[in-house]
């Protein structure tokens, strides 16, 4: 009877004990004296807006396009500059003239080709930058993938964690808006999830900034 009684307080023993949810810390027990795989369980926090925020080549892709943005507008504005300059000149015409009609007619196709152009180039730069959205969002979920799968992370939720200006009324209903109320911080893989992202372009130079 005491040997039963003795196995059964082990056992109870053995089932209270705690497994932290990420990583090795100070007196864990070793990797073969984990439980055995199974379901996976765990759940975690990200904040995808910090990601983006610190993610080297995006923040690097979306400079680029900054560049170009405001070399098109330069380029437009020196147009528009040319075609207010045309509308000056049709000023010093008699209207009716061979000559005002013949001014009149090309002001009217360079301001028709400049507001063609204009939106054609926003709708490049919109797509374009889309499209760069796209593709780090999919490296992000990729990389959550990877390490829910490699520490049996079951649900990774999205939340947001800028702080909020408490005198700012549009930052406040955003702030009690949010879906997460609380959460361990223990839970929080944005940085494991920065840091796989930011891996090569980080040894190519760049450090990414310290998690808040």
């Amino acid at each position: 009877m005491k040997s039963q009684l003795a196995a059964v307080l082990c056992v109870a023993a053995l089932a209270a004990v705690e497994v932290p949810l990420f990583g090795q810390t100070p007196g864990q027990a070793p990797a073969q004296a984990q439980p055995a795989a199974g379901p996976a369980t765990h759940v975690a926090v990200i904040d995808v807006g910090y990601i983006f925020k610190n993610h080297a080549r995006f923040k690097g892709a979306m400079d680029k396009m900054k560049d170009e943005v405001m070399a098109a507008e330069n380029g437009l504005k020196a147009e528009r500059d040319r075609i207010n300059g045309l509308m000056e000149q049709l000023k010093g015409f008699n209207v009716g003239t061979p000559e005002y009609k013949k001014l009149e007619a090309e002001v009217a196709k360079a301001q028709g080709d400049f507001n063609v152009n204009a939106q054609l180039q926003k709708k490049d730069f919109m797509d374009r930058e889309a499209k760069v959205y796209l593709q780090v969002y999919t490296e992000v979920e990729r990389a959550v993938e990877q390490f829910a799968r490699e520490h049996r992370i079951a649900v990774v939720h999205r939340f947001d964690g800028e702080p909020v200006d408490n005198s700012d009324r549009n930052q406040i209903l955003r702030g009690i808006t949010k879906p997460i109320v609380y959460f361990e911080p223990g839970i929080d893989i944005t940085p494991d999830i920065l840091k796989m992202l930011n891996g090569p372009a980080v040894a190519a130079g760049g450090a990414a900034q310290p998690r808040r």
